[in-house]
């Protein structure tokens, strides 16, 4: 590990296609400093890193921008969502602080110590958090300049089992789940994304999806839709190696992209 390593990557797609590909928890990658404040030992994270990485997503989107007809955006976290989260606002809801899950973690996934009490969340979110924001919501402005609109698809991963840490994980967990924003979500992009992946189910077990604060709530020309995929339906669980599953998944994601690209 590198103590200041690359934070994240924007690679560039077609000029005139509006759709980024975002994927902000496929890294493992934690640099020293932060790790110094982990209270975990080396096993106990490598199993923590296991369950809360949505391991192989990058590769996914990776996939999927290359068979595409049309090539997306793609704006990849190269850390661990451990380091910062980037899809959480510094003053997340109040649900996701309780247990431990801000835009800092200082919880795990099982509900054990991450961090130690003591540890300040501002210095992290200043260097690692704020940073990803901005640049983020460069590239939305961006797509917006260049072709008038903007379609952000966040590519997640969840387990197969629910985790002590979901809130909201007692509904179905289908192949993919599609998190949405009554605001940000088109009928279009919904219907799209239910014609490339099959069987899916709304909102459950996660809901909701990014967009840049700037944008939020304001801009309709900004479309948003998470896409979550069940891990036990392209990898060994948990944290283990891809299997025939991703291509067939990078493929369902390459016909949505076609399908919103214009």
């Amino acid at each position: 590990m590198t103590d200041d390593p690359h934070s994240f990557d924007v690679l560039p797609g077609a000029g005139h296609s509006p759709v980024i590909l975002h994927v902000p928890h496929s890294a493992r990658e934690i640099p020293p400093s932060v790790r110094a404040d982990i209270v975990l030992g080396d096993d106990e994270l490598a199993r923590e890193l296991d369950h809360i990485t949505d391991a192989h997503t990058a590769e996914i989107a990776e996939a999927a921008a290359g068979a595409a007809g049309v090539v997306p955006w793609r704006f990849v976290n190269r850390l661990s969502r451990l380091v910062v989260d980037p899809e959480r606002f510094p003053d997340e809801r109040e649900e996701m602080r309780a247990v431990g899950m801000g835009a800092v973690y200082t919880r795990t996934t099982h509900g054990a110590v991450l961090r130690s009490g003591d540890v300040e969340a501002g210095p992290l979110v200043q260097r690692y958090f704020l940073p990803y924001a901005r640049a983020m919501t460069q590239a939305v402005a961006d797509r917006l300049a260049a072709t008038g609109r903007a379609v952000i698809i966040d590519v997640h991963s969840y387990p197969r089992a629910r985790l002590p840490y979901e809130l909201h994980g007692e509904g179905p967990r289908p192949p993919v789940c599609l998190g949405t924003d009554s605001f940000h979500t088109s009928p279009g992009l919904l219907d799209a994304a239910r014609r490339a992946f099959g069987e899916t189910e709304l909102d459950s077990p996660f809901r909701g999806a990014y967009v840049p604060l700037e944008f939020y709530g304001t801009d309709p020309r900004v479309e948003a839709l998470m896409v979550e995929i069940r891990r036990d339906t392209y990898m060994t669980e948990p944290g283990g190696l891809a299997g025939p599953g991703l291509g067939r998944l990078a493929a369902a994601l390459a016909r949505l992209v076609d399908a919103v690209s214009g």
